[in-house]
């Protein structure tokens, strides 16, 4: 009985903490009515005096109420989590205003509705997460003093919650201090930036890091919206959810299956919603081949793999890393393909070939470390072991080829080029160059530590878009 009455009051805790939180979100809607200045120097203010306050009977009482005898230790510290977390956020305001100050002294600016978007996120799409979060630990202290587990989909991921709640509730913030504002910002633009945001934040919670989200959160949901803001590219939001929906069925899907984790379903969330609505959705289709090639053979022989030391780790669960380092070369071009339009069929092209590296270097090396043939370093030709970086097999050139090959058949068969040949040819040239490209790389920069594993692929795939992108040029 006293554990339940323990958990009981530890929920009604949490809910106090986060109404604070939610009520800090409140002041977006004085953002129209206040200067940039004035609103700056408020935000000061709540950073420093809550500090000062801690101790104040009333907030101990009303707001951080001890919960059960003997836990004045656990009261201190939420105590002090609580204050802390109401400075990160009043310093992430302060630092987004002070950089809205600042550029109007430029040609640029930071637009007040994206502060508040951004504000909105990480305050009210925060709390929710945060409510979810502790009930699920609630739950789970629940289950072990009951012996009945409940399934861990009971209730839904805390970041899925945050990204719902956040796209709402920046949207309206954007709408609210637009309409007060008159600002010439359309409908369309305010609700893409709001989905962005609120991705780009649902990623950064889900990443375990030492930054404290009420910091990272708002700067990089407020940075990321800032810089498609500029572009003043925007769809529909009917375009804009059917993209976010159909991105988050299949990243959910892989996280289900186990080959993603949860920053990899938001980090290909994001790139599924910028590739669909920037290109068209076939190109991202091209890119979930690649993901799929990737899991399916990351678990070809994967206990010997495991057995000689080169498996991926996590049991090769893909985590935002693995998104980022291989598809940021294809998200950038994407993006090229909705900004030049008159130059969409060189960029293509670009795209197939950054794709097909992707594909042929993970097959390359999930299917070539498996040879019973001794690999050979790319750079002197000489044995070395499996695994090494920068060793090649004849098993994992052809497998390069073959998946590049694969990314190069896909558009022909559904009509999206008109040069079958060239476009099987270019793709699979530049994928498997690039492939070689990355294993050079690894054989040199990333032996001597100056790039990771990530940087490899990062740098790699660039490579094969340009290789890609110059054979069309040659060739055309």
């Amino acid at each position: 009985m006293h554990a339940v009455l323990e958990n009981l009051e530890r929920m009604e805790h949490e809910y106090r903490r986060q109404l604070i939180r939610a009520a800090f979100g409140l002041l977006i809607f004085a953002f129209p009515f206040f200067s940039t200045m004035a609103l700056l120097v408020l935000s000061l203010l709540l950073m420093i005096i809550p500090g000062h306050f801690r101790e104040y009977a009333p907030i101990e009482k009303y707001l951080y109420k001890k919960p059960f005898p003997g836990s004045r230790e656990m009261l201190s510290n939420d105590i002090n989590n609580g204050i802390r977390s109401a400075q990160y956020l009043a310093l992430s305001l302060s630092l987004l205003l002070l950089i809205n100050l600042l550029l109007e002294f430029t040609s640029f600016s930071l637009p007040l509705y994206i502060i508040g978007e951004s504000m909105a996120i990480s305050t009210f799409g925060s709390s929710a997460a945060s409510i979810i979060r502790h009930r699920k630990e609630l739950q789970m202290i629940g289950d072990r003093n009951t012996g009945k587990a409940r399934p861990d989909h009971y209730l839904l991921p805390s970041s899925i919650v945050m990204l719902g709640t956040g796209i709402i509730t920046a949207y309206i913030a954007g709408m609210w201090i637009v309409s007060w504002d008159g600002g010439d910002v359309s409908q369309n633009l305010i609700f893409f930036v709001a989905v962005i945001g609120s991705i780009t934040a649902a990623l950064f919670e889900s990443i375990p890091s030492g930054v404290n989200d009420n910091f990272s959160v708002p700067l990089g949901s407020g940075m990321a919206m800032w810089m498609f803001h500029s572009f003043g590219f925007s769809v529909s939001p009917y375009h804009m959810f059917i993209a976010l929906v159909f991105s988050l069925v299949l990243g959910y899907l892989a996280y289900r299956t186990k080959i993603a984790d949860m920053s990899a379903l938001f980090s290909a969330a994001l790139l599924g919603v910028l590739v669909i609505v920037f290109s068209e959705i076939f190109w991202f289709i091209l890119l979930l081949t690649f993901f799929i090639l990737g899991g399916i053979f990351t678990r070809y022989k994967y206990k010997y793999k495991e057995s000689i030391g080169i498996a991926q780790s996590k049991g090769g669960v893909r985590s935002y890393e693995n998104v980022f380092s291989n598809s940021t070369a294809a998200l950038v071009l994407a993006i090229c393909y909705g900004i030049y339009p008159q130059h969409a069929e060189l960029i293509i092209f670009a795209y197939l070939g950054t794709v097909a590296t992707a594909t042929g270097d993970t097959l390359a090396s999930e299917i070539g470390t498996t040879a019973h043939s001794q690999p050979i370093m790319i750079t002197t030709l000489r044995p070395t072991r499996a695994g090494v970086d920068g060793a090649v097999t004849l098993l994992g050139e052809l497998s390069a080829i073959l998946g590049a090959m694969v990314i190069g058949i896909l558009p022909v068969v559904f009509g999206r080029v008109d040069d079958a040949s060239m476009a099987i040819l270019i793709t699979t040239a530049g994928g498997f160059l690039g492939t070689n490209v990355d294993s050079l790389l690894g054989a040199t920069l990333q032996k001597r530590g100056v790039l990771s594993n990530s940087g490899v692929n990062f740098v790699a795939t660039f490579a094969g878009a340009l290789i890609s992108g110059a054979l069309y040029l040659l060739l055309v």
